[in-house]
Order: structure tokens, then sequence, then C-alpha cells
């Protein structure tokens, strides 16, 4: 290599990483990434404290990451060179053919423990009865489709303390889209499933695939695991609606009152995360009413996002289910429930307080 030579490859660099540096000076700060579905860093204000204790030296270096041009391009790029490097885990996230299964990593045993024994104590402390349910992830049910050695938490011990056998249900059925390629939640057709495999528990008639009008109401959605691993170059999922609003009342807790809701707001369809236009996502109080059934039993559901795309379908069956957050520390209630669902997903150790 001439001097010449060397010297033109030391000011490239130069003028790269300069060009770099002016562009993310001139470039407004970002306040959230929607690729990566969370908020960025922003520039951190300077104190002699914090440069004293080192917190702002790392604050600096988290903003540039999380501001630097052309980010979510850059994450892309990492991920498809490290996929031609043999890399199967991106993130915690495998990349299995066409489909991203999350890494489930083994939970603190103490913790599980301690929130079971919450459960536990709900269901003694009430006069009404209690079922509880542990959803499955992907790589439960998918785990034929990991890569060979691909370490991931066996969750079937933990299943075994749960109310309703979604494992079973869901593993007859893994060769359908039970689980989304880009995201760790459960399809519509997988929440399906779950929604029998619950009714039949309680004794009651399965629901049938021909009662629902299946309407794909995006194909353009790329979940949290495509966030998540940088692996932006799968075929976005598609979102299925399959229940119909006639007859029924749907009555939201979001802002501390009710307020007329729905089973789907389409509004998430326009933004990145879809998956809320299930019940409008996170809220305090959902009560979903079948006027068009005779009065009967209530069903108060403790849930997580997973019970969410499985919210719209048992009121074809249920005329009153109420349905609550359990991130939710204070709910109102509407009525004394005849029985109680807690539905979690295996993957998530909730912690969860009982009153």
């Amino acid at each position: 290599m001439t001097t010449r030579y060397s010297r033109f490859l030391s000011a490239f660099f130069c003028l790269f990483l300069g060009g770099l540096l002016v562009w993310h000076i001139l470039l407004p700060d970002r306040a959230s990434s929607e690729t990566e579905n969370r908020t960025l860093a922003q520039r951190p204000d300077f104190s002699w404290a914090a440069l004293v204790d080192g917190s702002y030296t790392a604050a600096v270096e988290e903003y540039f990451a999380d501001q630097f041009p052309l980010r979510d391009g850059w994450t892309g790029l990492k991920a498809r060179t490290e996929q031609l490097l043999g890399k199967s885990e991106f993130n915690g996230v495998y990349l299995c053919g066409d489909t991203l299964i999350s890494r489930v990593e083994t939970p603190d045993a103490e913790q599980v423990e301690k929130n079971l024994s919450y459960v536990k104590r709900l269901a003694e402390s009430t006069a009404v009865p209690v079922t509880f349910g542990l959803i499955p992830s992907a790589a439960e049910v998918w785990k034929d489709k990991l890569p060979d050695g691909a370490a991931s938490w066996d969750q079937t011990d933990l299943l075994e303390e749960s109310g309703v056998d979604f494992l079973t249900t869901l593993s007859t059925h893994a060769g359908d889209q039970v689980f989304y390629r880009t995201d760790h939640h459960w399809t519509t057709l997988g929440a399906f499933y779950g929604a029998n495999a619950l009714l039949e528990t309680w004794g009651i008639e399965p629901l049938r695939v021909e009662d629902f009008t299946p309407e794909t109401a995006s194909d353009s959605f790329n979940g949290t695991l495509y966030s998540q691993s940088g692996i932006h170059w799968l075929r976005p999922d598609s979102i299925e609606f399959w229940a119909k609003e006639d007859g029924l009342t749907v009555t939201s807790w979001r802002t501390g009152k009710p307020e007329p809701a729905s089973l789907y707001d389409r509004s998430y369809l326009d933004v990145k995360d879809k998956y809320s236009a299930f019940l409008g996502g996170n809220q305090p109080l959902c009560v979903i009413k079948n006027e068009n059934l005779p009065e009967g039993e209530k069903v108060l559901v403790i849930r997580d996002s997973y019970a969410d795309s499985l919210a719209p379908l048992p009121p074809s069956t249920l005329r009153n289910m109420e349905w609550t957050g359990s991130r939710c520390c204070i709910a109102p209630r509407t009525s004394s429930p005849t029985g109680t669902w807690c539905c979690w997903p295996s993957e998530a150790a909730l912690p969860y307080n009982s009153p």
C-alpha cells in the first residue's frame, strides 16, 4: 500500500465520520423509533456532577447511538451481515426460515412461586370459581422450528399449573399459523383455538369457524420481534378481524370513566403497533355485553395482551365478560362476576398483587 493511498483512505475515513457528525447535528432529534417500537434517548443536560460520576458520558454515548443517522437501516444491515456469517440468533430472537421466534429465558423460580401463590390466594379469597390459564409461547409450540441447539426455557413444568390446556390445543394445530411470524403474540386463529380450550374447560360448547367472517384488516404488520431482532427483510404479517359487533355493547374505562368502545380500534392499523387494534390495547377495564343472549353468568378476565385478540370471540357465546388488565393496579367493578379467568403467558413471570 503506497503512502498516497494510505493518506487517501485516512482522509476519506475522516471525511466520512465528519459528514456523519454534521448530519447528526443538523438532523432534528427523534422522540421514538417506530421500527424498534421504543422511545429514543434525548440530548442529556450537562452538569459537573454528572460528568464526574460518569453518568453524563454514558448518557451522551446512548444519545449518539439512538440518534445516529439512518439508524434503522444500520440495524437491519447489522442483522443481515450477522446472518451471512452464519448467525441464527439476533438480540434474543431466532430466525427460523421465514419466522421469528423469541428465546424464552429461564425465569426466577422464587418469583414464579410467588406469583403462583398470589393466584392461589385469589382463588381462596373469593366465592366464585377461578380458572388460571397459562399460554405457551411460540418457542414451546413451535420448538421443532428452532435452530439446532437453540437455547430456550422448557415451559412444560410451569404449564402444568394451568387450568386450561392451551399447550395441547395449540400443539395439535401447530401446523397452522397460530402465532405471527414477526410478533410474539398468537394470531386470531391461534386465539380462536385458545378460546375453545377455555370454553371446553368451562363445559361450554366450542366456537365454530363457520360462525365467523374473517377479514384481513392489515397485510403490513411488523411486530415486536421485527423490532427487537433487526431482521427487517421478512414478509409482513397479516392481521385478521373475525367477529362482528352486531348486538354487542363495548364499554371502556380507558380514561377512568365509562366510554363507548369497540372490539377493534382501526386507528391502530395506521401505526406500527397494529396489534393494539384488538380492543384498543391496554386499559383498566373493558366490558363486552351481547344483548342478543339471555342473562347468564358473568366472567371477569384478568388479562394480558394475549387475551386482547381472544376477547372478541367468546361474546358470541357468553353474554357478559369484563376484561381487566394485569398491568393495572385498580379497575372499577361494574358487577359481581360469577367466574374469573386469569390469563398470563408463560414467557413472562408477571408480578400480580391480589387485593
